[in-house]
């Protein structure tokens, strides 16, 4: 059974950073890419980046990029976003997902969701 279980979420001053943890079960990070999304209040689920089979990575929301970072622990089966800078807009649920062999920014392309996370960012 494939499961993915998010942890690391809180609340976090502007500017400051957060590193969220995906912990997986039933399946080799080798063989599925991986995928971090957010959903805000009052807004569409959107993807944020990935990180594929091969560990190479790809961000797909533009305001992220230089500040977010995705890597994986393959021993521990675990995979992590690092969160830096952060902006009151990023305040959301975050999601990581199993996409199968390859990245996408779609949420209907996810084969199986963890349960998220909340990210607030307020001073």
């Amino acid at each position: 059974q494939l499961q993915l279980v998010e942890s690391g979420g809180g609340l976090v001053q502007p500017g400051g950073s957060l590193r969220l943890s995906c912990a997986t079960s039933g399946f080799r990070l080798e063989y599925y890419a991986i995928g971090w999304f957010r959903q805000a209040p009052g807004k569409e689920r959107e993807g944020v980046s990935c990180i594929r089979t091969s560990g190479n990575t790809i961000n797909y929301a533009d305001s992220v990029k230089g500040r977010f970072a995705v890597f994986r622990d393959i021993a521990k089966r675990t995979v992590y976003l690092q969160m830096n800078s952060l902006k009151p807009e990023d305040e959301a649920v975050y999601y990581c997902a199993a996409l199968g062999p390859y990245c996408s920014g779609e949420p209907s392309s996810v084969r199986v969701w963890g349960q998220g996370t909340l990210v607030t960012v307020a001073s």
